[in-house]
């Protein structure tokens, strides 16, 4: 099934998504260029790291781009409901359209979303039930990016034996460290914040609560049994294979989701 795209019109969300790529540009332009290539060539690395670094980075970028335009779960403007369904759908008092509970209205994005978990200017999209693992895979890999990016900072001025700087290009040659400083800092600061909300991310799976709900205090339910977390994770991810859930190349299946763990939003 293939995926609709989907484009916000939000100028501060394109800022914010501006910021991000050109982090990403830059740690995998000057990286490779300051530590992973020089030191390849004089054998202190093998190319097995250089072609690690790019495979995160790969990954990293392709899942930020699917996320920003992939539908989040956009609610068409005359769903058909089925009669078996119908006490399962509410009337939304915002946009005056029939929806699933649990999906919620994105002012800024002005249309209800299926089982939306937040809007996320960092991606200039709601964060939904068709494009969540999408985010997921985002933040488990601009950790391992920024982690490997720290890590090589470390290694090339304590671990790594020194450079023969003769055949080096001249500007990275003078502003060296400063442009490592750079990369570190930015590492530090994408690192921190991504592996916290990576981690709220996680326990909304594991709990089968979204962050909204959380908000509104509405999952307090006892009464809604608690699923097994391999299920969860299977139908945010939308696959049983797990070694699937890492891979961002590929089109989601949604698994239907029975309507009696579902709750009001």
């Amino acid at each position: 099934m293939g995926q609709r795209i989907h484009f916000v019109v939000d100028p501060q969300g394109w800022c914010c998504m501006g910021l991000i790529i050109f982090i990403w540009l830059y740690n995998t332009i000057f990286i490779p260029k300051v530590i992973l290539f020089p030191h390849y060539e004089e054998g202190n690395i093998s190319v097995v790291a250089v072609l690690c670094y790019y495979f995160c980075s790969l990954f990293c970028i392709a899942s930020l781009f699917r996320a920003s335009v992939a539908d989040p779960g956009k609610l068409p403007e005359n769903p058909k409901i089925p009669i078996t369904e119908l006490e399962h759908w509410e009337l939304c008092n915002k946009c005056n359209m029939m929806r699933p509970k649990r999906s919620h209205h994105c002012s800024r994005c002005g249309h209800c979303v299926r089982r939306m978990d937040h809007h996320c200017p960092w991606i200039n999209n709601c964060v939904g039930e068709d494009n969540h693992w999408l985010f997921l895979q985002l933040c488990f890999y601009t950790q391992i990016l920024s982690s490997y990016t720290l890590i090589l900072d470390f290694c090339h001025y304590y671990y790594f034996l020194p450079l023969e700087k003769e055949n080096w290009d001249v500007f990275v040659f003078r502003h060296e460290l400063a442009l490592l400083r750079i990369s570190a800092f930015m590492g530090l600061i994408i690192l921190g914040g991504i592996s916290r909300l990576f981690y709220t991310q996680l326990m909304g799976i594991f709990t089968d609560t979204t962050s909204i709900e959380k908000m509104s205090n509405c999952c307090e339910d006892i009464s809604r049994p608690r699923k097994p977390w391999q299920q969860t994770f299977s139908e945010v991810f939308g696959t049983h294979w797990k070694i699937l859930w890492f891979i961002p190349f590929r089109q989601r299946q949604p698994l239907r989701v029975p309507y009696h763990f579902a709750n009001h939003v």
